[in-house]
């Protein structure tokens, strides 16, 4: 793989990686905001349990809510983009939330360069026409719930 194919992918994963790092924070200061008021009453005595289990439910809906916006649908489809190739060095990555919104990454890996494209993702599908390879990972990421 050359440099620049190597310099793209680095460059595609990192951003993927930033994105999951910054939802994840967002949804941990959530949980910490909610919860400290409980923690200081359990560290000066002992609380008893809960009555009220409506509020629980709507707790836990409302956690519910909070983890559609994740991106935890994942799936990456590798191919062989052109006949005279092997290796299977072509891929298409979907990362996706439970609504079905988020992004497909597709490289295209050909002997002398390589190129990348994304393209948008809302409620499982694109208005940009999608290659059979990007559908496919739209498709197996959609399965994984």
């Amino acid at each position: 793989m050359s440099a620049e194919v190597t310099g793209w992918v680095a460059l595609v994963a990192l951003g993927v990686a930033l994105l999951a790092l910054l939802v994840g924070v967002a949804a941990l200061r959530r949980a910490r905001s909610r919860r400290r008021p409980q923690r200081r009453q359990r560290s000066r005595r002992a609380a008893p349990l809960p009555v009220d289990v409506g509020a629980l439910r709507s707790e836990v809906e409302a956690l519910r809510l909070e983890v559609n916006d994740a991106l935890r649908h994942l799936a990456v489809v590798r191919y062989d983009a052109f006949g005279d190739m092997g290796g299977q060095l072509s891929w298409s990555v979907a990362v996706l939330d439970d609504n079905g919104n988020g992004i497909v990454l597709t490289s295209i890996h050909g002997r002398s360069d390589s190129r990348t494209y994304a393209k948008n993702i809302a409620g499982w599908s694109c208005d940009q026409q999608l290659s059979p390879e990007e559908t496919e990972a739209v498709d197996l990421a959609h399965g994984d719930t």
